[in-house]
């Protein structure tokens, strides 16, 4: 797993890239967070969300309220970035829309547009 540190606005955040999944439970996501306070020194993740685990956007497993109150309990921001085309799910399209709205956790599409989230003052 890699960490790209990015600031813009004054507001720094973390890539992550790499291999495999980096958030596979409520744990995995956690150690995510601190990792990338303790290498880069912010709370703020943007993800791929091919490194999220696919869990995560079945709702009804309850994954995602899980992970994404941990990470608002402990000041994480975090936006995951890549295609939710293949997603039907009216509950599913619902969350990423209010979630969008918010300040702290964003779905888009693309790692500029995560970083911009972010960012943004």
């Amino acid at each position: 797993m890699n960490f790209t540190k990015k600031e813009k606005n004054g507001i720094s955040c973390v890539v992550v890239s790499g291999e495999g999944k980096a958030v596979t439970d409520v744990q995995s996501a956690l150690d995510l967070l601190m990792t990338a306070g303790y290498e880069a020194g912010t709370k703020n993740i943007a993800i791929d969300k091919n490194m999220v685990t696919e869990d995560f956007f079945i709702l009804s497993t309850g994954l995602a309220g899980e992970i994404l109150q941990k990470y608002i309990n402990y000041g994480g921001r975090i936006a995951v970035y890549g295609d939710y085309s293949r997603y039907t799910s009216k509950p599913l399209k619902d969350f990423i829309y209010e979630s969008n709205k918010g300040r702290d956790v964003f779905f888009v599409s693309t790692e500029e547009e995560a970083v911009d989230m972010l960012t943004k003052i």
